[in-house]
């Protein structure tokens, strides 16, 4: 059998523990093929940031239309965009393709760095929402989305997803990695149907690059042709196992 293709959509980050880097170990992990459409170019490490070189919207829209051209691919991960021309090229890019997809709203790295501006959020919300079967923010990118789009600080997780349903996304896997707590919880939300909530135990070490793969395992799956929630479950116990070989180095490296 011919194995599923997904197209990964994102960053290079020169560390390698994120970006695209990250969507093909996560691919190639369940057993996907992963194309790449390269949107941006980043000098990285574990520390921060540092020069971030846009690829131009031409540039952007021809990797995707000539990954996309024999129909090959069944779902599509997005990921760092950048900027709100990256935005539209993308999304004119995939006016045409009808399978899932999975969008990450990379805002700020982990190691610290803006990712996205403010006019490219915006741009985000308006014009990708409508086009995602899932986005999956961590809480801080929640946060953010909710500002954009009006709400009160106070509002509670459940009502910043319920927005970002209204605003045309199908689902919102809100992820517990910056909560507190020996056990982080990921809640699928969906239109029509009662919260999944998705319960690991948090490992105390540090991973770059779980939301990329988390968010391409899922597309893995959906290209495989699971339904979301087994797709989402199938991506959660790959970063679990991700972790646990992490930290099993770490301890290694200790002893």
């Amino acid at each position: 059998m011919t194995r599923p293709t997904i197209l990964a959509i994102g960053g290079t980050d020169s560390s390698g523990g994120a970006g695209l880097a990250a969507d093909i170990r996560a691919a190639s992990a369940l057993d996907v093929t992963a194309r790449l459409a390269a949107t941006a170019v980043t000098a990285q490490s574990d520390a921060g940031v540092g020069t971030v070189c846009q690829m131009t919207q031409e540039l952007v829209a021809e990797q995707i239309a000539l990954a996309m051209a024999d129909g090959h691919v069944a779902a599509v991960k997005i990921g760092m965009l950048g900027d709100a021309a990256t935005i539209e090229a993308v999304e004119s890019a995939l006016a045409r393709f009808e399978g899932p997809i999975v969008l990450d709203p990379v805002i700020a790295a982990s190691a610290g760095g803006l990712l996205l501006d403010r006019a490219g959020l915006e741009r985000l919300i308006e014009r990708l929402l409508p086009r995602t079967h899932l986005v999956t923010p961590n809480l801080p990118e929640l946060d953010l989305m909710a500002e954009r789009l009006g709400l009160p600080p106070g509002a509670s997780i459940e009502d910043k997803a319920g927005y970002i349903l209204d605003r045309g996304a199908r689902a919102v896997l809100v992820k517990g990695g910056h909560a507190d707590g020996s056990v982080a919880t990921d809640i699928l939300f969906c239109r029509d149907c009662p919260p999944v909530r998705f319960e690991t135990s948090r490992v105390p070490v540090r991973l770059r690059g779980t939301g990329c793969m988390l968010a391409t395992a899922i597309a893995a799956g959906l290209a495989q042709g699971q339904p979301l929630v087994a797709a989402c479950e199938q991506a959660k116990a790959h970063l679990q196992a991700e972790f646990n070989v992490a930290q099993r180095r770490m301890q290694v490296s200790i002893g």
